[in-house]
């Protein structure tokens, strides 16, 4: 579990699978493709930080298929 004021884990999928050059706009993310969609894990300090990259990802026209917290 995420510790209080600590940073919380992200799963968020993505539709289609991300190319290598998309994959390096995002370091610091873990990325894996299955069965069409791409995964993107990582830990975010803050709801800021979060909204950050789904505003790159939107940037990149990457339709999100869902954005949840993880342990």
């Amino acid at each position: 579990m995420n510790a209080p004021g600590g940073p919380t884990r992200y799963e968020i999928v993505a539709k289609d699978r991300l190319s290598e050059r998309v994959a390096r706009a995002f370091p610091g993310l873990k990325m894996e493709s299955h069965a069409g969609r791409t995964v993107l894990t990582g830990a975010f300090q803050d709801q800021s930080q979060l909204h950050g990259l789904l505003n790159r990802l939107q940037d990149f026209g990457i339709e999100l298929v869902s954005v949840n917290a993880v342990e």
